[in-house]
């Protein structure tokens, strides 16, 4: 019987021993802290690192610090003008002050949810339904605001709301498809529109260019033909300076020998021509002058 005793007293006083070796030395991670209680009263938050705590004389309650979300399921609220609108979001949260999350609030995760469904409600009750369906981000931001204003007495800060979905009744979405679709063909008629105008005045400015162009190349070419004409008259001014009336006299009455070539009967004679013919015939009367003279001398 001794022999039986005395083995099951060791195993008793070393399962002894590793209890109050665990229960009085305690390794908290960098992302937890122990709220220390003795005798029941409240001591604070300890760790990270080795705590060390006496046994039945102290308990500890373990804290996570780390960033959690809570999903809210989907609940239906009543807009401002009375239309039905079924929501879920998200709450992410995080303690900041251990002890109070421990002693202020029994069941976090479950208050929360109770207090994000209630709060849900009231925000957006106050808000019209095309405000809700377009001002998400506001109300994100206002949800956080009232959530985190009752949630730091508990030692929790709210650091984000996300609603992650929005559905409005049957109605109302079959009336927003209409709507978007009527929009589409706003837009592309606004488009097709915009296009056909853009490429008229293209077109228009094209037109104008080449008239400009075109108008650009008349004046030019009028000018080189105008710069010819004076360039020619120019010339023949030059050499009509050096022809006396007797030249001009023979050019008439060359242009007098074609005409009598040809088949006309009737000719006009410019009034000019015999006053340059003139000269010509005071220089015949001269000459059978002094021929008349030179005859009598010589017989």
């Amino acid at each position: 019987m001794p022999d039986v005793v005395g083995p099951i007293v060791i195993i008793i006083v070393a399962v002894i021993g590793l209890w109050l070796l665990f229960s009085i030395v305690n390794i908290v991670r960098e992302y937890e802290r122990l709220t220390v209680f003795t005798f029941g009263r409240l001591q604070g938050a300890r760790g990270p690192g080795i705590v060390l705590l006496i046994p039945i004389v102290q308990q500890a309650v373990k804290v996570d610090l780390r960033e959690r979300f809570l999903e809210v399921p989907q609940q239906t609220c009543i807009t401002k003008d009375n239309a039905p609108i079924n929501i879920d979001f998200l709450v992410y949260s995080k303690v900041f002050d251990p002890a109070e999350s421990v002693v202020a609030v029994t069941d976090f995760t479950g208050a929360s949810q109770a207090l994000a469904a209630t709060t849900l409600r009231a925000v957006i009750g106050d808000i019209p339904l095309d405000d809700v369906l377009a001002k998400r981000e506001e109300i994100n931001h206002i949800l956080r605001a009232k959530l985190d204003e009752v949630t730091e007495r508990w030692g929790v800060k709210i650091t984000s709301v996300e609603i992650r979905e929005i559905v409005p009744p049957r109605d109302i979405q079959e009336a927003m498809n209409r709507q978007m679709s009527a929009e589409r063909n706003r837009r592309a008629v606004i488009t097709e529109s915009e296009g056909t105008r853009q490429a008229t005045i293209n077109v228009a400015e094209g037109d104008k260019q080449s008239s400009i162009l075109r108008a650009e190349g008349d004046r030019q070419s009028q000018i080189l033909r105008a710069e010819g004409y004076a360039n020619a008259l120019q010339t023949i001014f030059g050499a009509a300076h050096g022809i006396d009336e007797k030249t001009m006299a023979l050019q008439y009455l060359e242009a007098l020998k074609a005409l009598a070539a040809g088949d006309s009967t009737k000719w006009i004679v410019p009034m000019e021509l015999s006053e340059l013919t003139r000269p010509i015939s005071a220089v015949m009367r001269q000459a059978q002058g002094l021929e008349a003279a030179e005859t009598p001398e010589g017989s």
